[in-house]
């Protein structure tokens, strides 16, 4: 494609060959290293995806007992950056505070100064135990909880949950974490993925390349979505407002419904259908259907009147919210799940490296436009 053709945000336009994530955005298809996203919802688990994601394919029962066993010995923080936590102000965003911390680990990292594929597997081991445990225990410091210490039994999802709310969760809480897991570990190359293979192709660190994903993730337009979302149900459950009725009102002002149409997909999100089931389930577990409710009233609206089909974010909000995430966690909790596939991505753009330098098309001053001199100004 010529410079002068260049599309807005490089839209269509093919950056990297990866193996990792296939998506077919008019069949809506969402498939990790060709197994498609409703098989592994259904059958699979957090930590064999990440397998998956890492390795290339599916392991067997000792590989599976060897990773979990891994996860589990990796489940620690160092006593500094547990007191960088502490240190934090109370009101720092969750965003900040995890770009931050995740940068600060490397300082403490046994194989932070090697860049080999044995020594990044061993990281993304790392970050993915780490990344879930320093969420957990900055919100409760900030909340004068004590940190809950990670028990080396449960999966990656109930340590998760315990360590964040101090209580074993139920199967069904656990399960439906598992799964929310599975369906945000990875999605091609979103503006996050992306932003982390930038980095890794100037040979730099798998740490600074899961940094610069944390900061793309906190911008709106890429996490947040889900936080928008509950928001809104929010607003309409204090304002006593019927959700169609306020949806009416957000798009009579031009305002668009976060949690709806992808830059990706043209039909249903694949993973939405999980999604709303769980929300489903985990209200009526809770006896607490109205979040439920009202994201369907709304969904049901907008995909008759507005075409546009719920994505991602649109049921995960009700989900997190049930599962006792508070809203400020929301994009936190996307990091548990997806640093698996940015340190997928980033240990395959180190095995085939070539520096990712795009070009711009110029649209400033006509060249030559002449120096002026400093008294003919």
């Amino acid at each position: 494609m010529s410079i002068t053709q260049s599309p807005r945000g490089l839209q269509g336009v093919t950056a990297v060959n990866s193996s990792i994530c296939y998506i077919d955005g008019e069949q809506g298809v969402l498939a990790y290293r060709g197994i498609d996203i409703h098989e592994l919802a259904t059958h699979s688990n957090f930590e064999e995806c990440c397998y998956l994601l890492w390795c290339g394919r599916l392991p067997n029962q000792s590989e599976l007992d060897e990773l979990k066993l891994s996860l589990a010995r990796e489940r620690k923080l160092d006593p500094a950056i547990v007191n960088l936590l502490r240190q934090a102000p109370k009101q720092s965003l969750p965003m900040d505070v995890l770009r931050t911390v995740v940068s600060a680990l490397a300082f403490y990292d046994p194989d932070a100064k090697v860049n080999d594929s044995v020594a990044n597997l061993h990281k993304s081991i790392r970050l993915t135990s780490q990344i879930a445990y320093v969420i957990a225990a900055y919100d409760r410091i900030r909340k004068g909880k004590p940190v809950v210490e990670p028990h080396p039994k449960l999966s990656h999802a109930a340590n998760f949950l315990c360590q964040l709310t101090g209580q074993v969760p139920s199967a069904t809480a656990e399960r439906a974490f598992d799964i929310a897991l599975i369906l945000h570990a990875d999605h091609e190359l979103n503006a996050s993925t992306f932003a982390a293979r930038v980095v890794a192709a100037t040979l730099s660190d798998m740490h600074s390349a899961i940094t610069a994903a944390i900061g793309a993730l906190k911008g709106p337009l890429h996490g947040g979505a889900n936080e928008a979302v509950f928001r809104i149900l929010e607003a309409i459950d204090s304002g006593g407002t019927h959700p169609v009725d306020y949806v009416k009102g957000m798009l009579a002002q031009k305002k668009k419904i976060p949690g709806f149409g992808h830059r990706v997909y043209r039909t249903e999100d694949p993973r939405a259908t999980h999604l709303l089931t769980m929300s489903r389930d985990l209200g009526a577990t809770s006896g607490i259907t109205k979040w439920y409710e009202m994201s369907r009233q709304i969904e049901e609206y907008v995909v008759r009147e507005r075409q546009l089909n719920a994505n991602v974010d649109f049921y995960s909000a009700s989900m997190y919210h049930a599962l006792g995430i508070d809203v400020d966690l929301f994009t936190p909790v996307f990091a548990v799940s997806r640093i698996s596939g940015w340190t997928a991505h980033v240990m395959e753009q180190f095995e085939d490296n070539r520096l990712i330098r795009p070009r711009a098309e110029y649209q400033g001053p006509i060249y030559p436009t002449p120096y002026v001199l400093m008294q003919q100004r």
